[in-house]
């Protein structure tokens, strides 16, 4: 499984981007998708996830209510919407795929970089 996310940049604080991750190879119905991401100088948390078969969706409560996880099966594609954006959004956003909800997350994509201006 390979993943290339996209779709980062500047925008002001109270902003909106929408980041891609282009997912290909063998993905099951069992696989989960999410999105990471990691400040200047802190560790790597976890944003949102999405299951690739029932759509069911988890985010870090420091994004509900601004992201919105999706995915579009005939794309092969996992989207992030973040809206209202805040300064301390700022950071690489990696996507990454785990074969089950109860596996770690094995295939890791390269990351996009979200740079929130205040």
């Amino acid at each position: 499984v390979q993943l290339q996310a996209s779709g980062g940049g500047l925008v002001q604080a109270g902003g909106s981007l929408r980041l891609s991750c282009a997912v290909s190879g063998r993905i099951f119905s069992n696989y989960g998708v999410g999105w990471f991401r990691q400040a200047q100088g802190k560790e790597r948390e976890f944003v949102a996830g999405i299951s690739w078969g029932s759509g069911t969706t988890n985010y870090a409560d420091s994004v509900k209510g601004r992201f919105t996880i999706s995915r579009d099966n005939a794309k092969s594609t996992v989207f992030l919407q973040m809206n209202s954006l805040k300064p301390e959004d700022t950071a690489v956003y990696v996507c990454a795929a785990r074969s089950s909800t109860y596996s770690r997350y094995a295939y890791w994509g390269q990351g996009t970089l979200v740079t929130v201006s205040s």
